[in-house]
């Protein structure tokens, strides 16, 4: 019979933190109208209006993409009427993505003029274009928190590390930095977007074999 070694099993955590180079804008647009159609026609006309600042501006269609379209109507109770329609509300949602962090203010400065009253910033959250680089020292700084974890309770246990039996990394990614949530903007002036530093976070489960 084969005698199944001594063990000791640890989970590591570890975080890298870098400048982020990718933005990430949700913009969206509301129009509550009396009719359906107006309703329809001015969200149209503001969302148009706003990609066509975001090209002029370089952001390339590859990073503009509309993920949300509705038109519904607003209803409002009435005594003895019951509920009765009293408008539309069209609304569309854009998430762009912005390749330089740095020139995002006024960027989005010039997104809220084009579309108006009608514009709405529903947030923004900052990472990375390509996290690899990052995730390695993430992934690295967790094994050396495993290990040092490991060797502190071989060492109380009055013996020490041997060949590493097992790793599993457990899943996580980037963590973003969301950025203050905005409603009914109505202002053009630009507000300052400050990228400073992103991280990702690695944790890794790891199993070393106990030698006497």
């Amino acid at each position: 019979m084969t005698e199944t070694p001594r063990s000791i099993a640890v989970t590591g955590s570890g975080t890298a933190e870098a400048a982020p180079d990718l933005l990430t804008l949700a913009i969206g647009v509301e129009c509550r109208r009396p009719g359906v159609e107006a309703a329809y026609g001015d969200a149209a006309l503001a969302s148009s209006a706003i990609t066509a600042v975001l090209r002029r501006h370089g952001v390339p269609d590859a990073d503009i993409t509309t993920s949300g379209l509705n038109v519904r109507a607003e209803v409002s109770w009435q005594e003895g009427r019951g509920q009765l329609v009293s408008g539309y509300l069209a609304s569309s949602m854009l998430s762009v993505r912005l390749r330089e962090p740095a020139a995002a203010s006024a960027l989005i400065a010039a997104a809220v003029a084009a579309g108006g009253d009608d514009v709405r910033l529903n947030g923004l959250e900052l990472g990375f274009t390509d996290p690899s680089a990052v995730e390695v020292r993430a992934r690295e700084a967790a094994w050396n928190d495993a290990r040092t974890a490991a060797e502190h309770f071989a060492a109380l246990a009055g013996a020490r590390l041997g060949r590493t039996l097992s790793v599993t990394q457990q899943s996580g990614t980037a963590s973003p930095i969301p950025l203050a949530k905005m409603q009914r903007v109505a202002a053009s002036e630009p507000l300052t977007v400050e990228a400073g530093g992103s991280s990702v976070t690695a944790t890794v489960d790891v199993v070393w074999e106990l030698l006497d």
